[in-house]
Formats: C-alpha cells, sequence, structure tokens
C-alpha cells in the first residue's frame, strides 16, 4: 500500500485531497493539528507516534525527525542495499510527502509579535523532511503548494503515480521556497545581530508577476519583491487603473518615489528613463505640478508622474490635458478617479503614505556578483559653509536646498538649475561636468536668471562658474573638495554668486 504523510500549516483543501488519496487505496499518516483535521473529518489516518514509535515531544519540536519517516522517504527504491536496510529495519515506504511550513514571514509582519514568537515558527521538520523527499524526487512525490494538488491527483487516478517529469517540476518548487524561507530567516538573525554585510549573502524576493518583456522587446522579464515591502513603494502599490505596469514602468515608478521622497512639503516628480525631467514643490499638490510641468513640457511628454499627497480634481484635470503612462500617490480623490479612467490605458498606481526611504541597501549587478552598499539617505549637514563674499539670501537658501535633494538623484555629473522651489534645467548624465551645466543653462533658457544651481559633485574648474555668471545664476550648492576650489570661489565672487559648500557628493551611477 503506497502511503502520504501531511503535515501542513496551510490546510485549504487538504480535506478533499486526502479523501482522494483514501478512495485511490492509499494510507494517510499526520502529524498534530493535521491529524485532528483529517480524523474530524471522517478521514482514516494514522498518528505519526504509531509509526516512529515515539510521542511528539518538546511542545512539538520534534515529531517526524525520525528514521522511521526519513528512512521512509530517502531509501532508493532501486537499491538492493537500501532496500535490504529498510525491510530489516522494519521501515516501510514514504511515497508522498505534503507539507507546507510554519508561517514565519506572516509571523514577522504581526504587529507587537515578540522574539519568542518568531523563534518559535522557524521550521525545522518540516523543510527537513520536504528536502529529503525533493532530493529522493526520482521515487517519492512532494506537495507544498494545495494549487498543485489536482494536478497530482489527475496523475495518480491516470497512471497510479506520477511522472518524473511532475515530481522534478515539484521537487524544485521545494528547494525554491526553503531557499526562500532560510532567506528570510537569515535576514532577521543579521538585522537582530546588527550585521549589515554578512559573510554570506541571501536574498529573499518571489514572484509578484511576469512582464510582457523587460526594456526591449527581445528581453525576457519578470517583477519579484522582497517579503517585508514597505508601504509608499511600487512593490506595494495597488493598481487602480490601466495596463498592466511594464519593466520600463516599474523601474521609472520606483526612481520616481525615491526622489519624490525627499521631500517633506507637497511634491510632484516627473520621470522618463529613470531620470528627473521635471520637479516642483508647492503650497498644494496642483501647484507642485504645475511647476514640475513647466520644466519640461516635452520630455514629460508619455513619463511616470509621483506624488507624496493625494491627487485631487484640480490636479487630474491639469494631468489629463497630456499623455503620461503612469500616475503615483498616497491616494486619489473620487473625483479624481473619474478624470483620470476616462484615458483608458493610463495607470494609477496607489501607494500609501510616501515618507523617507525605508530601504537601507541597495544593489548592483556585475558581471559574476553583486556589489552593496548603504542606500544614499545623507541629507545635508548642519554646518553648510558659505565660502563666498556674499551669502546666499533666504530664499536663494531655500531653493539652493530643493535643487540638491534634486540633483541628488540625477546620473552622474549632474547638475540642476531651480528657482522658487520649481526645477528650470537639469543637465544629467554627463562625462564631464562642464557639458551638464551648459546644458541645464539651454534647457533653462532666460528663466536662469536670478536662480540657483546645484551640483552632484565639485566643479574642478572654474569654467563652469563663468558662463554660470553669465547667464545669471546667483547661488551655487556643491560639495567641494577640488584642488581648484580657490579658483572656482574667486570665479564666483568675481560674479557676485553666493556658493555654498556641502562637504558631501552625491554620484549615482
Amino acid at each position: 500500500m503506497k502511503r502520504a504523510l501531511i503535515s501542513v500549516y496551510d490546510k485549504t483543501g487538504i480535506v478533499e485531497f486526502a479523501k482522494k488519496l483514501v478512495e485511490l487505496g492509499w494510507q494517510i499518516i499526520s502529524t498534530g493539528g493535521s491529524y485532528k483535521e483529517l480524523k474530524n473529518s471522517g478521514i482514516d489516518v494514522i498518528g505519526i507516534e504509531e509509526v516512529t514509535g515515539f510521542p511528539e515531544i518538546l511542545d512539538g519540536r520534534v515529531k517526524t525527525l525520525n528514521p522511521y519517516i526519513h528512512g521512509g522517504i530517502l531509501y532508493k527504491r532501486d537499491d538492493e542495499k537500501h532496500i535490504s536496510t529498510v525491510k530489516n529495519m522494519n521501515i516501510s515506504s514514504i511515497d508522498l510527502i505534503v507539507n507546507n511550513l510554519y508561517p514565519f514571514e506572516e509571523t514577522l509582519e504581526k504587529k507587537d509579535v515578540t522574539h519568542e514568537e518568531i523563534i518559535e515558527n522557524i521550521d525545522i521538520g518540516g523543510p527537513s523532511m520536504i528536502r529529503a523527499a525533493a532530493k529522493n524526487y526520482k521515487d517519492v512525490t512532494v506537495i507544498i503548494d494545495p494549487e498543485d494538488y489536482q494536478l497530482v491527483l489527475e496523475e495518480l487516478m491516470e497512471n497510479g503515480q506520477t511522472t518524473l517529469k511532475t515530481r522534478l517540476y515539484l521537487a524544485r518548487k521545494v528547494f525554491n521556497y526553503t531557499a526562500y524561507y532560510d532567506s528570510i530567516i537569515s535576514k532577521y538573525f543579521n538585522e537582530l545581530d546588527n550585521v549589515e554585510f554578512p559573510d554570506y549573502m541571501t536574498l529573499g524576493y518571489k514572484l509578484k508577476s511576469s512582464l510582457r518583456y523587460g526594456e526591449n522587446p527581445h528581453q525576457n522579464a519578470a517583477f519579484y519583491v522582497k517579503s517585508d515591502i514597505d508601504e509608499g513603494s511600487i512593490a506595494g502599490g495597488e493598481k487602480l487603473h490601466g495596463k498592466e505596469l511594464s519593466f520600463n514602468n516599474i523601474n521609472d515608478g520606483s526612481a520616481a518615489l525615491d526622489m519624490v521622497k525627499e521631500f517633506d512639503e507637497p511634491t510632484v516628480v516627473a520621470v522618463k528613463h529613470a531620470n528627473p525631467c521635471g520637479i516642483g514643490s508647492g503650497r498644494n499638490i496642483l501647484e507642485a505640478y504645475l511647476k514640475a510641468y513647466e520644466c519640461d513640457k516635452e520630455s514629460i511628454y508619455g513619463g511616470i508622474v509621483a506624488a507624496n499627497r493625494e491627487i485631487d480634481e484640480e490636479t487630474a484635470a491639469e494631468m489629463s490635458k497630456i499623455f503620461l503612462e503612469v500616475i503615483i500617490a498616497p491616494s486619489f480623490t473620487k473625483g479624481a478617479i473619474e478624470i483620470l479612467t476616462k484615458k483608458k490605458n493610463l495607470r494609477l498606481i496607489q501607494v500609501g503614505k510616501v515618507d523617507s526611504n525605508k530601504e537601507k541597501i541597495e544593489l548592483k549587478h556585475v558581471s559574476g556578483g553583486i556589489l552593496i552598499q548603504e542606500k544614499d539617505s545623507k541629507s545635508l549637514l548642519d554646518d553648510l559653509k558659505v565660502v563666498t563674499e556674499r551669502k546666499p539670501t533666504k530664499e536663494e537658501m531655500e531653493d539652493l536646498i530643493f535643487a540638491w535633494k534634486s540633483v541628488k538623484h540625477l546620473k552622474s555629473n549632474g547638475v540642476v538649475i531651480a528657482k522658487n522651489k520649481g526645477t528650470l534645467g537639469i543637465g544629467g548624465g554627463e562625462v564631464n561636468r562642464f557639458w551638464a551645466v551648459e546644458n541645464a543653462i539651454k534647457r533653462a533658457k532666460d528663466s536662469a536668471k536670478g536662480s540657483v544651481i546645484a551640483s552632484d559633485g565639485f566643479f574642478p574648474f572654474k569654467d563652469s562658474i563663468e558662463i554660470l555668471g553669465k547667464s545669471g545664476i546667483t547661488a551655487i550648492i556643491q560639495p567641494g573638495g577640488s584642488i581648484r576650489d580657490e579658483e572656482v570661489i574667486e570665479e564666483a565672487n568675481r560674479y557676485n554668486i553666493a556658493m555654498v559648500f556641502t562637504g558631501i557628493r552625491h554620484f549615482k551611477h
């Protein structure tokens, strides 16, 4: 007689599945809550202690860790020595394992959860059992997902056993699942011990959606999310309307949210190809949007817009005047939704509270490895240093700080020209800082007069200061630290430009 061991935390569909197994002539072994569930449903089930000859102990911590269980799972059915061993030791085969693990991930997400409760939800016997079954997939079937019950039943009814192809598929799911499960546990212990860069880095992500393609149509792609999704993230956002998000939508949307989180007051960021084409802060979200739009009315077309306040009807009416791919916001008023959903393909993503970025690390893939670093979350220091003869006015200083927050998210070399808390000209992704300055001035046109500029790195030569002075820029914020700082400061004084050094840079590659 074939035997199945059932021990599941998620009992979805398990009674119906077990009844079908019994109808097909299988014997059922079970443990703890699963045993009670099956027994109370009228299923003829054997308790685990009847097989092991040993009771569950230590509050259920030890129940399946036993040679009568693991021997029955792991022995090779085509190995005479293995067959002889289990026969001599009176170990019966276990041909099907149905198990899903203690809810460690869900436990972490609970409010006011204690360390003791978290520890108790680290499954030991379950992973050992399903890994054993997966290792011996040539002879043993293992199910961890209720979605696979029907597949297994259909094959058992048709052939009396599962196919090797199905057993391989189920084994693969096991090893993916246990690797993910252990990655969450290791992350918890690293945080518990304040270890930022452990000797072995395990990253746990699960599939959220398959994507039509990647950055380009010839590239396959998928979207994976981490276990503890933060509010105010693209991964945790709810799509209220429109087509499914593409690879580029998700990437650009995440970049836009990162940018808008820099600002406390109502702010809107417009993004194209992961770079801002307009940023505006205002008394309300409409004013902020109009400032972002005015910066570059052409590039915003087909772009991504993110806001850190609710989108109201007035703002929605302005946004609906142009083609946008995605609008991301904490929420949308009913009236705003009515206006924006008239555009069939426009995606509306509601992400909840948008505040400071909670991500602590970021990573980049390189050939053969990954680079991991702390996220660039450093804000302006209190001891900003004015290095020129003229100090910035109060209004200039407010714009300098706004521009500094904005330039932080440009690809280096990057500069931002701003006034009245709105970007006027953006120059980013250049290999030469002078070219970035030229581009920003060109884009700002005549509005550059009386504005300020932020640079993500120091000015290596005074030539940038000269063209900024001639264009009417009145104040500069930059890290400082060049061997030619004195020449740069002298040039700023020549044009009566106020200059502030931050002492930190914001390179972004």
